[in-house]
């Protein structure tokens, strides 16, 4: 009987279920007595609980690209890296499709890095269209970190293959944009498009900061990214600033 299918045989079938394979996994085994069964049955059963959860906080996060829609593409714009001492400042700009299942989206800092890269690849599959920009140390330097953070985010809604009608930005007003912006605390947390824009961002410029880290090994960079963890504190002193540090940002390190 398929009833009595060895629990081992069962445990690999849940693994290997997708979610909407779940519902008939249950059907399948909520009659067997087994120990085994019954704990299988029960964790296929939290699954379900869960992901609904999960799609019910997802349909929240659409509240203001459903609020704005009638305006046309929403695009949501984040960024990545305003407070390290190396690096670029990246800056994502998304627009989802409105029909958007995309889960597990959030603010990239509460994601691990593993569910970044997956979520990065899902986002970059399914969006409507994304665009990154960044500016380097040196133009950071130049003009500040705040007005480097705009000049990114203009130029990443510029490399959109498609011109949004409406900006979700996390926080800020980027001056010199034409296209109306409305500005959310917490965006990342609020918005599905500014969580996007925020993970495409972070696995962008973490991405960077790992190449760098094989050109000068001695910084740590694929380990800290950039921030001023005390390893890469110490690295400064030892070696001195790299080509990719932030001159005005280390002054009290070096």
């Amino acid at each position: 009987m398929e009833g009595q299918k060895k629990i081992s045989q069962m445990k690999e079938e849940l693994q290997a279920a997708e979610a909407t394979m779940l519902p008939s996994f249950i059907s399948r085994y909520e009659n067997d007595e087994r120990a085994g069964a019954r704990k299988l049955v029960q964790q296929a059963l939290k699954q379900i609980e869960q992901l609904e959860k999960e799609q019910q906080r997802i349909e929240k996060l659409k509240t203001y690209e459903r609020q704005y829609e009638q305006a046309g593409y929403v695009c949501g714009i984040d960024e990545a890296g305003r407070g390290p001492l190396a690096g670029p400042v990246v800056a994502g700009a998304v627009i989802l499709p409105k029909d958007c299942k995309i889960l597990y989206i959030n603010d990239s800092k509460k994601l691990s890095e593993k569910k970044r890269e997956e979520l990065y690849a899902v986002i970059m599959e399914q969006a409507a269209a994304t665009g990154i920009g960044m500016a380097s140390p040196q133009r950071i330097d130049e003009i500040n970190i705040l007005q480097a953070t705009y000049e990114a985010m203009r130029q990443a809604i510029q490399n959109l293959s498609v011109t949004p009608d409406i900006l979700l930005n996390d926080a800020v007003t980027i001056p010199q944009v034409e296209i109306p912006q409305v500005p959310i605390i917490k965006g990342d947390e609020k918005s599905i498009s500014i969580g996007a824009a925020s993970i495409i961002a972070k696995v962008t410029r973490d991405r960077l900061m790992v190449e760098y880290d094989k050109i000068m090994p001695e910084y740590g960079f694929a380990r800290n990214k950039g921030y001023g963890s005390k390893e890469h504190l110490e690295a400064i002193r030892a070696y001195g600033p790299s080509p990719i540090h932030r001159q005005s940002f280390i002054t009290s390190y070096v």
